[in-house]
């Protein structure tokens, strides 16, 4: 058994991450400064399904360099799963100080405690926001990002940055994930499944930006959780034999993939799954493209496939319907009558 530090330890995907590590033995410490950019009731739901011998929280902003320095001196951790940040791409152009507090100092102090303990291995979450103005679809860890399209992303490829710094000084083994739009139980509020099940099922109308034709590499949860694990478990290892850098291949021991269902929807087909789902036609306000969006986020995820035989499993037509399952028992809602919808191929 290891002990490993889970950040965001009350987020979405860091709770399920939690929850599987805790299911196959190992001692967790969860990180969470548990803020109120969504709802903290849903954050302390999360945390009370980890309530185990094996799991420690505490309750910690990672910007406080002095308490992080803290913790790291208080626990000995093998390895270092980070999935805390500020997360949301409008919401960092309204408040972009917030971004850098956390997702850039935080990380440096995330690094500076794996280096003074030399953990086997920090997995963090990079984002597919990074791939930015990118058109070339799939989107490839050989492709370069350096056109960020929001602060947000902007901190994200800051990280893998960082991170190869750190593996190159200091022989940190680091591995970063680029996530693709994960959704399922236990969800983000923030996110349009969970934002449109809610209005759906109050009557209201929801935003469909730039008229529902974006696309979305859709991943489910459990995908995730069950990518992050094999991850985990794959130490990246120094090779002295590259001598060109190129995105994702170095010298030093420091890995990037990309983590997603590698089959991207229509944003229209999503909603039209979802309606199926609840029963309930959704009334749609149709709108143009936001600041900082993306048309299209496609996978390409053939070098986590290779490294760590990552397949991801569930459909949005398996994985929908067991998160509106979830809502409807999370918020005690009654089932609708049902109704038949014809979804489009």
């Amino acid at each position: 058994m290891s002990k490993i530090l889970v950040t965001g330890a009350a987020g979405f995907i860091g709770f399920h991450v939690a929850q599987a590590l805790l299911d196959r033995g190992e001692t967790v410490v969860g990180l969470d400064n548990l803020n109120d950019y969504y709802d903290v009731n849903l954050k302390l739901s999360r945390l009370t399904q980890l309530d185990r011998s094996n799991f420690e929280f505490h309750k910690l902003d990672l910007a406080d360099r002095q308490r992080m320095e803290d913790l790291f001196a208080q626990h000995q951790f093998d390895r270092v799963v980070h999935l805390a940040a500020q997360a949301g791409v409008r919401y960092s152009i309204q408040n972009p100080h917030t971004y850098v507090d956390s997702n850039v100092v935080g990380f440096l102090h995330i690094l500076e405690g794996c280096r003074r303990q030399q953990v086997q291995h920090l997995v963090y979450a990079s984002s597919s926001s990074v791939y930015g103005a990118n058109r070339t679809i799939p989107f490839s860890i050989d492709q370069s990002v350096d056109h960020p399209i929001s602060l947000y992303a902007a901190t994200k490829k800051a990280n893998e940055l960082m991170a190869h710094t750190y593996s190159h000084l200091y022989d940190i083994p680091t591995t970063g994930l680029r996530f693709f739009t994960v959704y399922g139980p236990w969800g983000r509020p923030d996110m349009a499944l969970f934002s449109f099940a809610k209005a759906i099922l109050e009557g209201r109308s929801i935003d469909v930006f730039n008229y529902g034709k974006m696309r979305r590499d859709f991943t489910y949860i459990d995908d995730i959780v069950d990518g992050v694990l094999r991850v985990l478990d794959c130490i990246p290892q120094t090779h002295s034999e590259v001598t060109a850098i190129d995105p994702n291949y170095s010298s030093a021991p420091y890995q990037l993939y990309n983590i997603g269902n590698n089959q991207p929807v229509e944003l229209l087909h999503f909603i039209e799954v979802l309606e199926a789902s609840l029963g309930i036609a959704a009334r749609k306000n149709f709108l143009p493209l936001q600041p900082g969006d993306v048309l299209e986020t496609y996978a390409d995820i053939t070098d986590l496939q290779q490294a760590v035989g990552f397949v991801p499993k569930v459909s949005i037509e398996a994985g929908i319907p067991e998160f509106v399952r979830w809502y409807r028992s999370y918020y005690n809602l009654e089932l609708a009558q049902p109704r038949t919808f014809l979804l489009s191929a």
